[in-house]
């Protein structure tokens, strides 16, 4: 409540950006044990793969990434990418200074610890993802594996080697189609929602969706159509009607302007305000964001 007080008040001091492939079909929310995972909404498509890394002795297969913590992650990375085009991005010298950065408490409170925030940011930059779009009478399949280069700091000796990353530079194909299709996001909305998964997809693909909506009437999807696009995880209709819910109402505390109606059956769009007006998006970024990110000036690779 708070932190939509502030949304409602205030303009955004600090912007975000997400992929919108990644607003409209997310990440698993929960743990997947297969290597690949599928995720379809509309016209857009995701595959994501789980891959290896190289731990300086072998390479050790990896998880798929899963929760809160990737998305966090992937929009602090596309944030970096956009504002200061490049796809080299730095995390940090230490764990406990991205997560700061991340806006995750240091002290263990991340759910798993560090061990866990570690294990997914290994699988995030390990994972092969593939977008697929349909644009008019074509299908387009994208390979944008988020991640390209992952340099690691070793930590430990022995059989405790573990690994942290120093820096991540983007893919260019990722990075190609993020600086076409940035969706803004507002910081204290991601913030405030930080602890559920659901709700931060949710929240991203009303900021991707309610923009898009004309009919005064709005558009009405039925649960069974959210849980196709949001719910595969869940087991049932009705958790996943009970969880969405809840977490509904947490994303329009802190996105005053979204018009969503709960009716029989399902919810309503009606036409609303991004929750970040272009202006904002100018005066935030203090450059200009995203008409302008579509060529991006330098997309070198990191210096080696």
């Amino acid at each position: 409540m708070d932190a939509g007080t502030a949304i409602a008040c205030t303009e955004p001091e600090q912007v975000q950006f997400q992929h919108t492939v990644l607003c409209q079909t997310g990440l698993p929310r929960r743990r997947v044990y297969s290597r690949s995972f599928e995720r379809r909404s509309g016209h857009m498509s995701i595959l994501l793969e789980a891959g290896s890394l190289f731990d300086g002795m072998g390479f050790v297969e990896q998880p798929l990434p899963y929760g809160a913590i990737p998305r966090l992650v992937i929009v602090h990375l596309s944030t970096e990418a956009v504002r200061t085009r490049r796809r080299c991005v730095e995390v940090g010298e230490s764990m406990r200074q991205f997560l700061t950065t991340l806006g995750l408490p240091t002290n263990g409170g991340v759910r798993g610890g560090y061990t866990a925030f570690r294990r997914q940011m290994a699988a995030l930059a390990a994972c092969r993802l593939t977008l697929g779009m349909q644009e008019a009478d074509r299908a387009v399949t994208v390979d944008a594996k988020p991640i390209k280069r992952f340099e690691a700091w070793l930590q430990g000796n022995g059989s405790q080697r573990t690994l942290w990353p120093g820096e991540m530079e983007l893919s260019q194909e990722f990075y190609d189609t993020l600086a076409e299709h940035a969706v803004p996001l507002d910081r204290r909305a991601l913030a405030s929602l930080k602890h559920s998964a659901l709700a931060l997809d949710i929240y991203t693909w009303l900021a991707h969706r309610l923009r898009r909506v004309e009919a005064a009437r709005g558009v009405k999807l039925s649960w069974q159509n959210l849980r196709d696009q949001f719910g595969q995880e869940y087991r049932t209709s009705k958790d996943f009607k009970r969880e969405a819910r809840r977490a509904l109402r947490l994303v329009l505390a802190v996105y005053p302007d979204a018009r969503v109606g709960d009716v029989i059956g399902g919810i309503v769009l009606y036409p609303s305000h991004p929750p970040v007006r272009s202006t904002s998006v100018a005066f935030a970024s203090h450059r200009p964001a995203l008409p302008s990110v579509s060529k991006p000036v330098d997309s070198a690779s990191c210096p080696r």
